[in-house]
């Protein structure tokens, strides 16, 4: 069986193409301008995009004139919108198989794929679990005894599992 990877389609797949057939999968046609926009890219950048799309025959590009201004547009061939849902296709699979992965390698460390048990969240020590949830005199020292988030401090917190802030 090959790698879902090795699916993934090279003109497709680049952000910016892969951005391009996306967007103008969500409308009959779109406007160059609109497609720059959307994508933060310079026309230059775009034009090459849109002419490797183009040479491959997934998109059209149809020039004409909107008042007395000069528009481009482009819209999706039969083959283009093939190649996007080819490409989430894939994308899918090779996501199933990270994850398959992940749900393996969590229940060999003893953790639960479901629920993400001690393997994904550090344990009981870590996270506030049993050693920490008895009478001060059982599991406890000194400094435990005045409150488990007091003495785990802001950076250990029940809600940041091992010790990372929210940002990361």
């Amino acid at each position: 069986m090959t790698h879902p990877a090795n699916g993934l389609d090279d003109v497709v797949h680049q952000r910016v193409r892969l951005g391009i057939l996306a967007i103008a999968q969500q409308a009959r046609r779109v406007e160059f301008g609109f497609l720059r926009a959307s994508l933060e890219l310079t026309a230059g950048n775009l034009s090459q995009h849109l002419a490797v799309l183009e040479k491959a025959g997934l998109v059209e590009i149809e020039k004409g004139y909107a008042g007395k201004r000069g528009r481009t547009w482009i819209h999706l061939t039969p083959a283009g919108k093939h190649a996007l849902h080819s490409e989430i296709a894939q994308l899918k699979r090779l996501i199933g198989q990270v994850e398959q992965a992940a749900a393996a390698a969590r229940a060999e460390a003893g953790g639960s794929a479901e629920t993400g048990g001690p393997a994904e969240t550090g344990g009981p020590a870590e996270t506030g679990g049993p050693a920490e949830t008895g009478s001060p005199a059982e599991a406890r020292g000194p400094a435990e005894a005045r409150g488990a988030a007091e003495a785990r401090g802001p950076a250990e917190s029940p809600a940041r599992p091992g010790g990372l802030s929210p940002c990361c």
